[in-house]
């Protein structure tokens, strides 16, 4: 399903927050939240010191609380920058969310990263239910950079494979603006403009596939977002549903441009793990 939301931004705000609220509803007033932060998801010790100052997660998750979802979030910064956060929109909303750092370009090269996406994710499935939360219900989502890190490790299953976990486990994958063709970053690295597309392995639509979890592909304005962002999303959604994928939907967020659509996006990432882990219950 094709979405194009607009509106003046203050309703939208207001709209979008009460059908959120409506959707998901606050948290309850015994509810409480724990974060634990720098935990290394590479196993064993290493010597390499790269790897232990990236490679580290934080769990924000509630207590006392079981068979929650869980949201594993990959900041933005075109595998060049960022640094893991949890985001304010997803907090006291009865789920955990695990923020991610992996290794940056250029002191790593590809697909360096991307192995980095799949270990930390094969660690929530690992390790999730230690805290509470339901190894059934693991969404992965990022922005920008990290929506493709999220789009490749759910598309490509080869990268969980190596793990000993399996990609359609996951409950869905929400990719707010990222790259759908070879990323630029890895396009950089070998010498390529990053004008020129390329689709090969390291593009997620490389790996269309009709058994594919859910997917929920979020861009900005087509007007506003980066050159041929939207374009490239938008035939992503199309490749998916080619290829005969049942649960793949584009939303458009009119007036927003690649940076602002991420607080509205967190509201479109809430509803569908809502959706989509009623069915479970």
């Amino acid at each position: 399903m094709i979405f194009i939301l607009t509106a003046q931004r203050n309703f939208f705000a207001l709209f979008i927050g009460l059908f959120t609220a409506c959707l998901i509803g606050p948290a309850t007033a015994r509810e409480t939240y724990r974060t634990e932060e720098n935990i290394n998801y590479r196993s064993g010790a290493s010597d390499d010191t790269y790897i232990r100052e990236r490679c580290i997660l934080d769990i924000y998750y509630p207590e006392d609380a079981t068979g929650f979802p869980t949201v594993v979030w990959f900041h933005g910064g075109g595998i060049t920058g960022g640094e893991k956060f949890i985001p304010n929109e997803l907090k006291e909303k009865g789920l955990a969310v695990v923020a991610v750092n992996y290794r940056l370009s250029p002191k790593v090269k590809n697909p360096a990263y991307i192995d980095d996406a799949a270990a930390a994710i094969a660690w929530v499935f690992k390790h999730i239910d230690e805290y509470g939360g339901d190894p059934g219900k693991i969404f992965i989502s990022g922005h920008s950079a990290g929506g493709y890190l999220a789009a490749m490790v759910g598309l490509d299953k080869s990268w969980l494979q190596q793990y000993g976990e399996d990609a359609d486990r996951l409950a869905g994958i929400i990719d707010f603006s990222g790259h759908a063709v070879t990323h630029m970053t890895i396009r950089a690295e070998r010498g390529i403009s990053d004008k020129q597309p390329i689709i090969d392995e390291f593009a997620p639509l490389y790996h269309v596939r009709s058994d594919a979890p859910p997917l929920v592909l979020v861009s900005g304005d087509r007007e506003l977002e980066l050159l041929g962002r939207y374009e490239e999303t938008a035939y992503f959604y199309r490749m998916m549903k080619v290829v005969g994928h049942q649960q793949v939907y584009l939303y458009e967020l009119d007036g927003f441009d690649h940076g602002a659509m991420a607080a509205p996006g967190f509201h479109i990432l809430l509803r569908h793990v809502n959706e989509l882990t009623r069915k479970d219950k």
